[in-house]
């Protein structure tokens, strides 16, 4: 009598890995697509190309400068991966893939614990095609790194919540290393936001209980054993990055516009709104359900997942420095209660659902129809129409996942729908990721770094006047010299000032006596020095920049 459930769970599990197995062939297939982009693309992938070639492991240098911005943890990876199968496209994304293909993996256990194994399926669909999520996953940026740590954390918290739960001091140990790593990948941030939801949660529940069970002495033994090494290393070698890095990138950047990222406060609405896609309405429903959902006595983790969400929306939206995808750490616990909720959804429910999907798709592809509008001159433009296609497709194909996710609902078929709707959503984020090579030559050094190559030899100067287009050092396999440029490299400058070059007066100089010598620069500036009579050869060109020789 014990052999058809045996039977059928075996037949369970072989579905799941062949679903693992299908995903992970998706999500990893396109990594050396799309030539990498500015600004976050280049950057990081340079950062640790430098890392890679100088064999120093404790200060991160950025076109041969010192870089503190960030702590190292994923230029490790990146360098190390440059190291085992060469500098390639795909090697600079493989990071941000591998810890986001963890993630939704992440999501499917966490989820399958804490709800059961239909909403762990749901949660972990949902996460995995939610477009931020997808788009993200692909991209060379410290984020989902960040991310996957902080979900970690968060999953293995809420685990060791239950004080009956055998090696529940083993899952808050492993909170504590999660933390660890996230501190080395993005710094301070990733012990405020867990801290401010705890002590939230805390208070709002009159409910000491997560804190005795943290284990303070052992996990902060953990946590400094793992992040103080690279600190005091980088401070002896580097006497000027603690106050850098410490009051500079984290209370600077969050109470001034220092950075030139200034938002209104309301701008991760939307941002959530077209990132959640298409599933931001199933998830507002969720996180307005959960908080009610858990039953009363004991750990409530609905409610810890909600204020997680809320904390970390409101923390980065009261900051005065915003990028869009600083919100993507509520993505996965976001997903957990989507799919929580997504698995005790009647048909009738999840239909209506299904119509903010379809409209996202219509309205994707109404974008599609008019995208050359967006164009600023001719060049973008013809990139643009160039770029419809993939939009276009990627519209009906999420309108065909909503059609065949209703007729699945209709036919009782709910978890298959959501399924349905799921894949057609990934290929559609992954589709509208990959067509933005149209856009290529103004977003990439990498089609003008081939046409330079021949000159581009590291015995050779070459000065980048007024401008710094952060992917050129990764293609071109070299630094350049920056003339009367400073940005994100002024700390840099500073400790260095001479490896750049303060005025124009002085590159014109160092031009007139360089036997050779090559110039990247924007069409005005070599406008600019045309009318000065500067002797120019053009050797390349794209849709923002000129490259030239000296004759």
């Amino acid at each position: 009598m014990s052999a058809a459930p045996t039977t059928g769970a075996a037949a369970g599990r072989g579905r799941l890995w062949l679903l693992a197995a299908a995903f992970a062939a998706i999500w990893f297939s396109t990594l050396q697509y799309r030539s990498l982009v500015r600004p976050d693309e280049g950057r990081y992938a340079e950062i640790a190309r430098e890392m890679a070639v100088s064999g120093d492991w404790v200060t991160p240098r950025l076109n041969g400068l010192k870089y503190f911005e960030k702590p190292p943890l994923q230029y490790w990876a990146t360098a190390a991966a440059f190291r085992t199968f060469g500098q390639h496209e795909w090697t600079a994304r493989l990071w941000p893939a591998v810890t986001g293909f963890a993630c939704v993996l992440l999501v499917f256990f966490t989820g399958r614990r804490l709800f059961g194994g239909q909403a762990a399926a749901a949660a972990a669909a949902v996460c995995a095609s939610s477009l931020f999520f997808a788009v993200i996953g692909h991209m060379n940026t410290l984020d989902m790194g960040l991310t996957f740590f902080l979900q970690a954390a968060l999953s293995a918290f809420l685990l060791a919540q239950d004080g009956e739960r055998a090696g529940a001091r083993g899952w808050m140990l492993l909170a504590w290393a999660a933390l660890a790593l996230g501190v080395l990948t993005k710094g301070l941030v990733a012990l405020v936001l867990p801290a401010a939801t705890l002590a939230a949660y805390c208070l709002l529940q009159r409910d000491a209980g997560p804190v005795r069970r943290l284990h303070l002495v052992v996990g902060v033994a953990l946590l400094l054993a793992l992040t103080v090494p690279w600190f005091i290393a980088v401070s002896a070698a580097n006497p000027e990055f603690p106050r850098f890095f410490f009051i500079h990138e984290h209370f600077e950047r969050f109470l001034t516009k220092v950075h030139g990222r200034y938002e209104p406060p309301w701008y991760f609405i939307p941002v959530f709104v077209v990132g959640a896609a298409p599933w931001s309405f199933v998830k507002l429903h969720a996180a307005a359900a959960a908080w009610r959902a858990d039953p009363p006595g004991g750990f409530r983790p609905r409610r810890f997942l909600v204020l997680w969400i809320v904390l970390v929306f409101a923390f980065f939206s009261a900051s005065d420095s915003k990028l869009p995808s600083y919100i993507l750490p509520i993505f996965p616990a976001a997903a957990l209660l989507a799919g929580e909720l997504l698995s005790r959804m009647g048909p009738r429910a999840l239909t209506i659902h299904l119509v903010p999907a379809a409209a996202a798709g219509a309205i994707l592809l109404g974008a599609a129809l008019l995208v050359e509008r967006f164009g600023d001159d001719a060049v973008r433009r013809a990139m643009l129409a160039d770029y419809r296609p993939w939009l276009a497709g990627s519209a009906l194909l999420l309108l065909a996942g909503c059609a065949a996710a209703a007729r699945l609902v209709r036919r009782g078929r709910t978890s298959a729908g959501v399924l349905a709707l799921a894949a057609a959503a990934l290929t559609s984020s992954l589709g509208i990721a990959l067509g933005h090579e149209s856009l290529g030559r103004s977003n990439s050094a990498h089609y003008i770094a081939a046409q330079i190559a021949p000159w581009a030899r590291a015995d050779i100067p070459f000065y980048s006047v007024r401008m710094y287009e952060q992917t050129l050092p990764f293609y071109l396999g070299r630094t350049v010299t920056l003339v009367e440029y400073r940005d994100e490299m002024g700390f840099g400058l500073d400790q260095e000032p001479w490896r750049g070059i303060p005025t124009l007066a002085e590159f014109l100089r160092r031009w007139r006596e360089d036997r050779e010598a090559l110039a990247i620069m924007t069409p005005a500036t070599h406008a600019e020095l045309l009318g000065r009579g500067v002797p120019m050869q053009v050797i390349g060109r794209d849709a923002r920049h000129i490259i030239v020789r000296k004759p």
